[in-house]
């Protein structure tokens, strides 16, 4: 005849599937602690580099907008495309994963700034080659292409951490397959010693 508490504990296996679900759950998200702060910092000093000079009098905006100031700069390819992936990626999907602590939005903002780094750099090298009638990189593209590898940095190390919970859920699910686990032949020969 069993116990009362033998009738009244709960077998782990009943828990099993809600322990799957909460460790899923807790994989998905990213605890960004007080990286969160430095993110956001970051975060709007490039919104702010986009009202500053991008080159001679074009703005960031302006390099958006691809208006005649831009025109009249000659800005390259290589800064268009390199403040667009800091406005989509750097702001808009930094901001989201900030908002959201997804690890899968965390992931793409930092792909995306990693790619614009380079990008970054072959913006202002084309604005140091342009022909002597057109300015050479402002404040503003600067201050930005620092930025994103200060933001990229972060967001690397925000992506790659695993939190306290993380490590937990990981541990308790090592030990119970590991109970669950059949001991074969040579795991039982280091129980018993040798009759011998």
């Amino acid at each position: 005849m069993r116990s009362v508490t033998e009738r009244n504990a709960p077998d782990f296996d009943d828990f099993k599937g809600d322990i799957e679900d909460a460790e899923r759950r807790v994989a998905r998200e990213i605890d960004p602690g007080s990286r969160a702060l430095v993110v956001a910092i970051l975060v709007f000093v490039i919104l702010a580099s986009f009202v500053l000079p991008h080159t001679g009098g074009a703005k960031g905006i302006d390099v958006l907008a691809g208006d005649d100031a831009a025109i009249q700069a000659a800005i390259a390819l290589p800064s268009r495309v390199f403040v667009w992936l800091v406005l989509v990626f750097s702001v808009g999907f930094s901001i989201l994963a900030l908002l959201t602590r997804r690890w899968a939005v965390a992931w793409v903002a930092l792909a995306g700034s990693a790619v614009a780094c380079p990008l970054g750099m072959l913006a202002v090298w084309s604005r140091q080659t342009v022909g002597t009638a057109h300015p050479g990189p402002g404040i503003g593209l600067i201050v930005a292409w620092i930025a994103v590898i200060l933001l990229t940095f972060h967001w690397a190390r925000v992506v790659w951490s695993r939190t306290a919970v993380q490590l937990a859920a990981e541990e308790e699910r090592r030990r119970y397959v590991a109970e669950r686990q059949p001991k074969g032949l040579l795991d039982d020969s280091g129980d018993n010693p040798d009759p011998a």
